[in-house]
């Protein structure tokens, strides 16, 4: 069995909206519309959880209404994005791996879902991402640059991340203890001491989080029809 968690409840307070930015629309459809029909047409996928904002529940009921959206499980979302996603694994006990993803990554393509599926059963924790394309600069707390890593090392990570779902239960329940707070998921596993293979993404898979990707999103909507 395999599971995805989308996380839907942030406030996007970066993009200037009165309302959540997952119910923006990209080519007159939600955003969080579109990352829902990837997953739920992909047919490796079983279970859908969204994580979501108390509040939104009416939205996200009319969402999955409208798209005619069968059995997806509701969760309400907590303070950070890291208590979203632990109440959502509190729910899901019938499964061998779970896919996280961020709601506001509407253009996760098959391939890569199931890319990251076949490479996380061998390898038991994967994230998807895509080599920077930018020259990265480590800056001191005066702003100066300290160093240049070597850009060949350096990847942006994405969603989803996926892992087998004892070892994501044991490394939240981890964090919970020790108070360990991180950006990502790999990074919780990392804390743990487990690797995280890194698997080829598509750098059409933005994160919605500025009103300048929005622009970007009407594009990639229309090439991607």
């Amino acid at each position: 069995m395999i599971d995805v968690i989308i996380v839907a409840a942030g406030s996007g307070k970066r993009m200037n909206s009165d309302i959540n930015k997952q119910f923006l629309k990209i080519d007159n459809k939600p955003v969080i519309a579109w990352t829902i029909e990837k997953f739920y047409n992909n047919k490796n996928i079983d279970n859908i959880t969204i994580a979501i904002r108390k509040e939104d529940e009416k939205y996200i009921q009319d969402i999955i209404s409208q798209y005619e959206f069968k059995n997806i499980n509701i969760v309400y979302g907590g303070k950070e994005r890291q208590d979203s996603i632990s109440n959502c694994l509190e729910k899901i006990i019938h499964t061998d791996y779970v896919l996280i993803h961020d709601g506001a990554r509407p253009f996760i393509d098959d391939d890569t879902i199931n890319r990251c599926i076949e490479e996380t059963k061998i390898h038991q924790c994967c994230c998807v991402g895509v080599p920077s394309k930018d020259t990265i600069k480590i800056v001191d707390n005066s702003e100066n640059i300290s160093s240049t890593p070597d850009r060949k090392n350096l990847w942006c990570a994405q969603t989803p991340q996926a892992f087998h779902i004892n070892i994501i239960k044991k490394a939240y329940k981890y964090a919970k203890e020790t108070a360990f707070l991180a950006t990502d998921d790999a990074s919780l596993v990392e804390n743990i001491g487990y690797k995280v293979k890194m698997v080829m993404g598509n750098y059409n898979n933005i994160k919605i989080t500025t009103p300048e990707d929005l622009i970007i999103a009407e594009t990639i909507a229309k090439i991607t029809k």
